[in-house]
């Protein structure tokens, strides 16, 4: 018979008790009675035992525990700034967003039942209508060609976009707009983007932050009322200035400047001057939206001198206005324009929202940039990513080397499966984060996630599609699907917050603040010297690192298998090893904070690892997320296991940094040792890469909502011909190929056989005439543009003289200026 009461056995269950404890994170008095009965078991003598009881009772006993600990505590925090600074700028970015699903990474125990549940929006008939209705038609128009030849839109483009109400999709009803919700915008620019860059730099911004947007939120209602309909109507042209030439990333430093003035019919007014660059629609906007810093000298307003950033619209025909100009963003013809004001005077009525509003304006572009920030740009690159998959699926079917489709080959398969899986990746973030921002969030940490890892991975995708069409890729002409959306992605990269900043200061700088349960929470205590909100806040921290710190120790010798998934089947893993990296990812995050304080938001190298782990935790349970919203379909799933595994993979990078660069080598041997994830194996690359090869609903729901067109004079169109041409002639080729094998056919390429094999009766004469078919639409499909030299040179000569005529008008500006 076992003695329970062995002290090997006693020893093992303290031992198991203890580890179990750990991993489910109980209160401070559970430990105190565990450890209790670890002194009993081990007979322990008097003094040990009265040294655990007056620890025991001050850290139990919130009076005492304050008073003897909390209240030194916080003096050394103070003291040594072990807790971050949060200025008053940095702080209204914080406090504009809300958390999200983030949260649920910080807590070291995703609550994956709730994030299943959160909205994962779908098509409507009628925003459906309205992509194969206007929108289908505004991209027919116009290709993205003739746009780079025009270096605009043509007229009939912007008459119809105004007529068709694109500039205020976002406006509702009753002002006039469409009353599009988040996702319906963002489905809109998806398939904008499949055709150019400058539609959906041009529909964009009258979108996203501008002065409707701000309008809407904060206008007063004589502002809404008058200049919304406007808008909508595309009657008023809108831009928004912001960026300024010392002020990019610190857009908080801005030096344009508003005095409040009393005028000679008592009445207040603005005296404004600014100088501020890169302001899209800004050399052709009717209405201005401005940030600036308002001083108040007099006190018209009651709110001291130094107002603060204010928002204020100004019509551009005001005197002292100046937009006479445009930047060249890498040759894409949107309008992107410089713009200064000397000594604009308008109405204090003209201030966003009215004078109580005054010296809010930072609140403003934060609040709306939390939610905005993950909507365009995202939805634009997942266009992008969409028409790369298309065309690069078609490309190497069609394209032929060796005797081969060079899909065949698996250096192409390669750059083709990340296309598939990325491309399937970020349709699953851009609908996941727009169900959060129409449900009411204001997810600031996962918009800079969206918009940051979104961009990135089109420039990825963009790169692996013009290797894949090579030749064809780098020659310009209307033939050319990829050349103009190559030049165009370092925009997306650069505005909204350039991707370095993003990636190192707001997606984990603000959310170790904002997300955790208690930094923030810490940090508002000590800052108002509440010694109650921090000791509670304090201690459940540490009690939720310890709990992180056994989850993570147990979840990775277990590799995840001691968490629980919330469904069964192929994707129970990926639930699984979530929780592994949120458990050793928030562990890490304490450990951080508590090894470097306030310091570390300037380490932004580990930061930047920080948010890559966070970056594609988030992805990855998007991905999860589509696969559960559109009904677990069988033939998706090497798509969702490709995208999974190249998620955890780049979170294991994430985490052998850290450990690389915490001086624990240690850890990052394990990790490299008992790694979280590898790199899909190539098997699985050959199955993604053939399903872009491959006609059917698979493919089509990959690329749903782009734009097709169905001429076969257009370039897509030519190339989804002959893509479907030598789809329908493969397994007729194969029938001539085993001809040929068995000695009924000469040994030559089968297209060279095809009378060969008629004659044979290996083919009808049917399948004859199409493989012929196909043969001569492949061969068009595969000519790139080439240009007379007079054709070429008079398009230099046109680009000169532009460039001449645009030197004269600076120079007449300039003396102007002088004189």
């Amino acid at each position: 018979m076992i003695n329970l009461f062995h002290p090997a056995i006693v020893s093992s269950m303290l031992v198991l008790l203890f580890l179990l404890l750990g991993y489910i994170g109980v209160p401070l008095w559970a430990w105190s009675l565990y450890f209790a009965t670890v002194l009993v078991a081990s007979n322990a003598p008097l003094w040990i035992w009265i040294l655990f009881g007056t620890v025991a009772i001050v850290l139990n006993i919130p009076f005492l525990r304050k008073t003897l600990i909390t209240s030194p505590l916080i003096y050394g925090i103070k003291k040594f700034n072990i807790l971050p600074k949060i200025s008053d700028t940095e702080r209204a970015a914080i406090e504009a967003g809300t958390v999200w699903v983030d949260g649920e990474f910080f807590s070291g125990k995703p609550n994956f039942q709730r994030m299943n549940s959160e909205p994962y929006p779908q098509v409507t008939p009628e925003l459906q209508a309205f992509l194969d209705g206007p929108v289908d038609q505004v991209c027919r128009m116009a290709s993205d060609w003739e746009i780079y030849r025009r270096k605009d839109l043509p007229p009939e483009v912007w008459d119809y976009l105004k007529q068709e109400r694109f500039f205020g999709m976002m406006i509702p009803k009753e002002y006039g707009g469409l009353g599009f919700s988040n996702f319906a915008y963002s489905t809109v620019m998806t398939k904008l983007a499949s055709r150019s860059f400058t539609h959906i730099a041009t529909v964009g911004v009258t979108n996203s932050l501008g002065p409707a947007k701000l309008l809407l939120r904060y206008g007063t209602p004589e502002q809404k009322n008058y200049y919304l309909p406007r808008l909508a109507r595309g009657e008023e042209i809108p831009c928004f200035a912001l960026t300024e030439p010392t002020a990019g990333s610190d857009a908080a430093s801005i030096t344009s400047e508003g005095v409040v003035f009393k005028g000679e019919d008592g009445k207040l007014y603005l005296r404004l001057n600014w100088k501020k660059r890169y302001i899209t629609l800004g050399a052709i906007a009717t209405l201005l939206g401005l940030a600036f810093r308002l001083r108040d000298p007099e006190n018209y307003l009651g709110k001291g001198e130094n107002v603060g950033i204010t928002c204020a619209l100004i019509h551009t025909d005001t005197p002292g206005v100046v937009l006479n100009k445009r930047h060249d963003p890498m040759g894409v013809p949107f309008y992107n324009s410089p713009t200064e004001g000397h000594d604009v005077v308008v109405s204090a009525d003209q201030i966003i929202g009215g004078i109580e509003q005054a010296g809010q304006g930072w609140k403003m572009l934060m609040q709306t940039l939390a939610a905005g920030r993950g909507i365009s740009f995202p939805a634009s690159c997942t266009g992008v990513g969409k028409l790369v998959a298309r065309v690069t699926g078609a490309h190497a079917t069609v394209r032929q080397q060796f005797g081969l489709p060079i899909g065949r080959f698996e250096g192409i398969e390669e750059p083709l499966a990340r296309i598939g899986g990325l491309t399937y990746l970020m349709e699953a973030a851009r609908v996941y984060t727009c169900g959060a921002v129409d449900k009411g969030e204001q997810p600031a940490v996962i918009s800079a996630i969206a918009k940051y890892n979104l961009t990135e991975l089109s420039r990825k995708i963009i790169n692996d599609g013009m290797d894949i069409v090579g030749g064809a890729g780098i020659c310009r002409g209307p033939r050319n699907l990829l050349a103009n959306i190559y030049t165009a992605t370092p925009i997306s990269i650069t505005v909204e917050g350039a991707n370095i900043l993003t990636r190192t200061m707001m997606i984990f700088g603000q959310g170790a603040i904002r997300c955790h349960p208690f930094v923030y929470k810490e940090i508002a205590a000590l800052n108002q010297s509440d010694v109650s909100a921090f000791d509670s806040a304090f201690w459940n921290h540490i009690g939720l690192m310890v709990r992180n710190g056994f989850r993570a120790f147990l979840l990775n010798i277990s590799r995840g298998y001691l968490a629980l998934s919330p469904v069964k089947g192929a994707i129970a893993r990926y639930y699984r090893k979530l929780e592994w990296a949120s458990a050793t990812f928030a562990f890490l995050t304490d450990l951080a904070l508590f090894s470097f304080g306030g310091t570390l938001k300037r380490r932004e190298k580990l930061t930047g690892r920080f948010a890559d782990i966070l970056s594609w935790m988030y992805l990855g349970t998007a991905t999860l997320r589509r696969f559960e919203a559109e009904g677990c379909l069988p033939e998706d799933l090497p798509f969702v296991h490709w995208a999974m595994q190249y998620a955890f993979t780049q979170i294991q990078q994430g985490f052998e940094g850290i450990f690389s660069n915490m001086s624990m080598p240690l850890l990052a041997w394990w990790w490299r040792l008992n790694p979280i994830s590898i790199l899909p194996s190539d098997r699985l690359g050959s199955e993604v890469a053939h399903s872009l090869q491959t006609p059917g609903q698979l493919r089509d729901r990959l690329t749903a909502n782009i734009y097709i067109p169905a001429a076969v004079d257009e370039a897509l169109g030519r190339l989804e011909r002959a893509f479907l041409l030598s789809s329908q002639v493969e397994p007729i080729l194969k029938s001539i190929k085993a001809a040929s094998r068995v000695g009924k056919l000469p040994q030559q390429r089968p297209e060279k056989l095809v009378a060969a094999a008629l004659e044979a009766g290996v083919i009808s004469s049917e399948e004859a005439e199409i493989i012929r078919e196909a043969e001569s639409v492949r061969n068009d499909a595969i000519q790139v543009d080439a240009f007379t030299l007079e054709e070429y040179q008079l398009e230099g000569k046109r680009f000169f003289e532009r460039t001449t005529r645009d030197r004269k008008e600076e120079m007449g500006d300039f003396v102007a200026v002088r004189e």
